[in-house]
C-alpha cells in the first residue's frame, strides 16, 4: 500500500513539475501513441482479457477428446443378520482405469466450438474498440496540452502588454493627459489578466496530468499536431466505411453468430449421443490380500447410445432461452448500427463546425491584430481613449484563444470521426508501429492437447446436427434507407 501511495505521489509530482517547466527535448504524437500502445493499462488489461477468452476454444474442443480416469475403492461391511453365526465382518476394494470417447453428440460439441470461435472474434472487435478509445484519448490529451500551452502564451503576452499599458497610463496621468479613471481601468484589466494567467496555468497542469495518465509519462515540448491519415472526403463515404469496419457493429454481428450457434446446440439436446467406453481393473474381497487385485483383473469395452426421452421441460426451456438471447443479439446489431450512425454524424458535424470556426478565427485574429495596432497609434495622438485600447486588446486575445481552441476541436473531432469509422488503430496512425495481433495467441493455444482424430470426431459430430439458422440477415442488412437518406441530407457540407 505504501509503495502504491508513493507511485501515485510520483505521478502527481511529475505532472506538477511538467506544468511548471518542460524539459528541453520534444515529443511527437507518434511517440505518444507508440508509448500508450505499449503501456496503457486499459489496453493491456483488454489484451489479457482476450487471451483469457482464447482459452474457451480449448475448452470447447476438449469435448472431441477422450476422458481417462482412475478409480480406487475400498469398502467395509458388518453383518448383523445371522445372530447364531455371530457378527461377521468383511471388506474389499478395487482399482480400475476407465476411458470414454464421445463419437457423436448430436452437434452439441460442434456448435459449441462454433460459438466459442464467434465469441473470440467478438472479443477481438472489443479489443479494437478499446484500442481506438485509448488512442483517441491520447490524441485529445496531446491536443489539449498544445492548446493550453498556446493559451498560456497568449495570457502571458497579454499580461506584458497590459503592464506596459499601465506604465504608459501612469506616465500620461502624471503629465495630466488622462484622468485617474483611465489609470484605474488599466489596473482593473491588469488584475483580470493576472487571474486569467493563473487559470491558464492551472488548466495546463490539468491537461499535462491527463496526458501523463493516458500516455504514461509527462509531456515535454510537444511538436505541432500532424495531419491525421485516412480522413474521409464526405459524409457518405465516412458512413459507408463505418457500417463495415466499426468494431461495435462487427462485435455485435459475431455475438449474434455465437447466439445462433447456441440455439443450435440447445436443439441438439433432443438428439441421441453415442460413446465408446473401456475399462481395465481388478478387485479383491479382502483388503488384507492386495495381490488378489492382480489375479482378478479384467478388461471391458463397449459402445452406448443415449436417447433423451423426458427431461422435465429442461431442454425446451434451454431452447427458448437460447432463442431469446439470439433475439437480444439481433436487436443489439441494429442498436450498434444506430449508435455508429450517430457517432459518425456527430463527429463529422463537429469537424465541419470546428473547421469553419478555425477559418473565421484566423480572419478574426488578423483583423483584430490590425485593429489593435491602429487603436494604439490613434490613442497616442488623442483620437482614442485608454478604454478603447484596453477593449481592443481584450478582443484580440479573445480571438487568439478562440483560434487555439478551434484548432484543438477540429483535430479531436477528426480523431473521433476516424474512431467511429473503425480506422483509429495503431498501425493506421503510425505505419512503423509494431501491431499487437491477438490471433497469435489464439493460434498458439487452439490445438493444445489435440489428438490425431479430432477432425474426424468433429466431422462425425456435425452429421445430422441441427443447422444454424439465422434469425434473419441482420448482420449483413443495410441500415434503414430512409434513416440514412435523412441523415445524409441534413449532414453538414452535404
Amino acid at each position: 500500500m505504501l509503495k502504491r501511495k508513493r507511485a501515485l505521489a510520483s505521478v502527481a509530482v511529475i505532472a506538477v513539475i511538467a506544468g511548471m517547466g518542460a524539459p528541453a527535448w520534444a515529443d511527437t504524437l507518434q511517440d505518444a501513441l507508440a508509448l500508450a500502445y505499449r503501456t496503457n493499462p486499459s489496453l493491456l488489461a483488454q489484451r489479457a482479457s482476450q487471451r483469457s477468452l482464447d482459452e474457451s476454444i480449448v475448452q470447447a474442443r476438449a469435448g472431441l477428446r477422450p476422458s481417462v480416469d482412475v478409480t480406487a475403492s475400498a469398502n467395509y461391511a458388518h453383518d448383523f443378520s445371522d445372530a447364531a453365526a455371530g457378527n461377521r465382518n468383511s471388506d474389499g476394494g478395487g482399482v480400475s482405469v476407465g476411458l470414454s470417447q464421445t463419437l457423436w453428440s448430436g452437434g452439441r460439441i460442434g456448435h459449441g466450438i462454433g460459438a466459442a470461435e464467434a465469441n473470440i472474434l467478438a472479443g477481438r472487435e472489443n479489443l479494437r474498440d478499446i484500442e481506438q478509445s485509448v488512442l483517441a484519448s491520447v490524441i485529445q490529451a496531446y491536443a489539449d496540452v498544445i492548446r493550453d500551452v498556446e493559451i498560456l502564451r497568449i495570457r502571458q503576452s497579454n499580461l506584458g502588454v497590459l503592464q506596459r499599458q499601465l506604465e504608459e497610463s501612469s506616465a500620461r496621468f502624471e503629465v495630466g493627459e488622462i484622468t485617474r479613471t483611465d489609470v484605474a481601468q488599466s489596473e482593473a484589466r491588469l488584475a483580470q489578466s493576472e487571474a486569467d494567467l493563473a487559470n491558464a496555468q492551472a488548466q495546463l497542469s490539468v491537461s499535462r496530468a491527463a496526458y501523463a495518465a493516458v500516455v504514461g509519462q509527462a509531456p515535454a515540448d510537444l511538436e505541432p499536431m500532424p495531419v491525421l491519415p485516412g480522413l474521409p472526403s464526405d459524409f457518405d463515404s465516412a458512413l459507408d466505411v463505418a457500417l463495415i469496419e466499426n468494431p461495435g457493429i462487427r462485435a455485435a454481428g459475431y455475438s449474434l453468430r455465437a447466439a445462433e450457434a447456441n440455439v443450435a446446440a440447445a436443439k441438439a439436446e433432443y438428439l441421441p449421443s453415442a460413446r465408446l467406453t473401456a475399462s481395465y481393473g481388478g478387485a479383491t474381497s479382502d483388503l488384507g490380500r492386495p495381490g488378489d487385485i492382480a489375479d482378478n483383473t479384467r478388461f471391458q469395452a463397449g459402445a452406448s447410445i443415449s436417447v433423451p426421452l423426458f427431461t422435465g421441460g429442461l431442454n425446451r426451456s434451454r431452447v427458448a432461452q437460447a432463442l431469446e438471447r439470439a433475439n437480444i443479439a439481433q436487436i443489439n446489431v441494429e442498436g450498434e448500427r444506430r449508435s455508429t450512425l450517430q457517432a459518425v454524424s456527430s463527429a463529422y458535424a463537429q469537424a465541419i463546425s470546428a473547421r469553419s470556426t478555425l477559418q473565421a478565427g484566423q480572419e478574426a485574429v488578423r483583423a483584430a491584430t490590425v485593429a489593435a495596432e491602429g487603436v494604439r497609434q490613434e490613442a497616442q495622438v488623442g483620437l482614442r481613449t485608454t478604454l478603447d485600447v484596453l477593449n481592443q486588446e481584450l478582443e484580440l486575445r479573445g480571438a487568439e484563444v478562440t483560434l487555439a481552441s478551434a484548432r484543438r476541436n477540429e483535430y479531436v473531432a477528426q480523431a473521433n470521426l476516424l474512431a467511429a469509422m473503425g480506422r483509429l488503430e495503431g498501425p493506421d496512425l503510425d505505419v512503423s508501429l509494431v501491431a499487437y495481433d491477438p490471433a497469435d495467441n489464439y493460434n498458439r493455444v487452439r490445438n493444445r492437447g489435440a489428438l490425431p482424430w479430432d477432425g474426424v470426431i468433429e466431422a462425425i459430430d456435425r452429421i445430422a446436427a441441427p443447422p444454424i439458422v439465422p434469425a434473419n440477415d441482420a448482420e449483413d442488412a443495410p441500415i434503414d434507407a430512409r434513416l440514412k437518406s435523412e441523415i445524409t441530407r441534413t449532414a453538414p457540407g452535404s
